[in-house]
């Protein structure tokens, strides 16, 4: 056997090498003809495939126990190709309003392909199988959900979407595959924006789609198609993100679990949502399907109005007022003002969003450090 010109001696690199080859030359005309036919695993074209890449989503699909993992330049773009690969014209899709905000836009799109499209609260439960129609054809959920971590039971959606021959997509961004397994429960396949807690700092875009080998050769047809292949340098980047990641989400979770038993008992927080209190009304469902803690995101209601929030989060000294999430910096916004933003207004409120609604992203901080910043601004509202 050849020696691999990277490892010549067999020692192997302790990071994955940044292959930034576009394009690849051709061994032999066979050689050619076994990567396109599938036959052994090679490289031709980055828009195909690359070794970087390659090499994460094999990362990936180990820690969300699937057969494979297919990633893309941004959790949106994930989102995307499912759409794209599993929907057509005259089929009915189910999705959920506490859901990043986005796909609302996409929704637009399918809707003008001729995709009928319901849309439910994520707090509906079983009561899914009443929406489900002949030509249902998938449901698509987030949970903990986006922003205000309701909390979706997994095992018992995926029941009736194979029921009724749908395809069940969760999106496991704000749980991790750290806190959740959603194919352990069911899921078809399990969607990340890897930009958020896989990554984990605020340094790259990227999206995963973990499943089995039949969706991923369906799932990388529709990516080399329409040209989403991730760049080599953010998948490092990403692979990077990886090695401290049990690390970050346990460190997190911990975090959001102290700040919001903080603000449960505070005067002026009007409304808490965070599945692991006891009060939270997802908790036994959490405590069923999560391990490890209840996720990095919380949300809460400041005062009455939108006038409070934005006075709190003005005088916040250590968490940061930014989108995003799952970083190791701790991530504040008012979803009513930024990822709702793609809704219209008379939609953003509709299902538990308020005006001073604010979602808070626990980063690696002392818990005591983040509490005293909750504390003091809290004081100035």
């Amino acid at each position: 056997m050849p020696k691999d010109p990277l490892t010549p001696y067999g020692n192997r690199p302790m990071v994955t090498p940044i292959v930034n080859a576009v394009n690849y030359e051709y061994a032999s005309f066979e050689v050619l003809r076994q990567i396109t036919d599938g036959e052994i695993e090679g490289y031709t074209y980055h828009r195909d495939d690359n070794p970087t890449v390659r090499e994460v989503e094999r990362q990936i699909a180990r820690m969300e126990g699937a057969e494979d993992c297919i990633i893309c330049t941004t959790g949106m773009a994930a989102g995307t190709m499912v759409y794209l690969t599993y929907l057509s014209q005259g089929d009915h899709l189910i999705l959920f309003h506490d859901i990043y905000g986005a796909h609302y836009k996409v929704s637009l799109i399918l809707e003008r392909m001729g995709v009928e499209i319901t849309w439910l609260d994520a707090s509906v439960g079983q009561d899914v199988r009443q929406h489900v129609k002949p030509n249902t054809r998938m449901i698509l959920c987030e949970t903990p959900s986006n922003p205000l971590c309701k909390t979706v039971d997994i095992a018992a959606v995926a029941e009736i979407a194979h029921d009724s021959g749908a395809l069940f997509v969760v999106d496991n961004t704000f749980a991790t595959p750290y806190h959740q397994k959603p194919l352990q429960l069911g899921a078809d396949l399990v969607l990340h924006s890897a930009t958020k807690g896989l990554g984990g700092h605020n340094d790259l875009m990227a999206g995963a789609l973990a499943g089995s080998k039949e969706h991923y050769d369906k799932l990388w047809f529709t990516r080399q198609a329409i040209g989403t292949t991730l760049d080599a340098y953010s998948a490092s980047l990403l692979e990077r993100g990886l090695k401290s990641f049990e690390l970050r989400a346990e460190r997190m979770a911990a975090n959001a679990l102290a700040m919001a038993e903080f603000l449960a008992g505070h005067p002026k927080v009007t409304r808490i949502l965070y599945p692991g209190l006891t009060s939270d009304s997802g908790h036994e469902v959490a405590c069923k399907q999560m391990a490890g803690g209840f996720g990095g995101i919380l949300a809460f209601d400041v005062g009455e109005t939108i006038d409070q929030a934005k006075a709190f989060i003005d005088a916040l000294e250590v968490i940061v007022h930014a989108v995003s999430l799952g970083a190791t910096e701790s991530l504040i916004c008012i979803p009513y003002l930024t990822t709702m933003l793609y809704l219209p207004e008379e939609r953003r409120t509709t299902f538990g969003v308020k005006q001073n609604t604010i979602r808070l992203s626990a980063g690696i901080e002392k818990p005591d450090a983040l509490i005293r910043d909750l504390e003091q601004a809290l004081s100035k509202v």
